[in-house]
């Protein structure tokens, strides 16, 4: 069993940044934090869970949504079993409740965006975008 914790959610005004964490932790049944894929979803009040943008487990690959491109970046750090999300110029559209998630383990380096592929999930964290 993976145990997923995000952390720094928090508000923030348009225009401005901030960096989400999730650590890993956890049996993961012999397989390390690098055979996971992980990945960034949101919900926001009333809308379903959408994908933000996901890394592959050894960090070659990455994928973004359209409507983060160019201002949210995702990174591993697999020493320290941790994935970060870089947020930039944010939106008050990116208000929501943000949640990392694991998929493996794998062997290749690939990303899915759908969330039933996902085995972990964290408890999410807030971030809200005030205009």
């Amino acid at each position: 069993q993976v145990q997923l914790v995000e952390s720094g959610g928090g508000l923030v005004q348009a225009g401005g940044s901030l960096r989400l964490s999730c650590a890993a932790s956890g049996r993961t049944s012999g397989r390390t934090f690098s055979s996971y894929a992980m990945g960034w979803f949101r919900q926001a009040p009333g809308k379903e869970r959408e994908f933000v943008t996901g890394i592959s487990n050894r960090g070659g690959r990455t994928l973004y949504a359209d409507s983060v491109k160019g201002r949210f970046t995702i990174s591993r750090d697999n020493a320290k079993n941790t994935v970060y999300l870089q947020m930039n110029s944010l939106k008050p559209e990116d208000t929501a409740v943000y949640y990392c998630a694991a998929n493996g383990p794998i062997l290749r380096e690939s990303i899915s965006f759908n969330p039933n592929d996902y085995d972990y999930w964290g408890q999410g964290t807030q971030v809200t975008v005030s205009s």
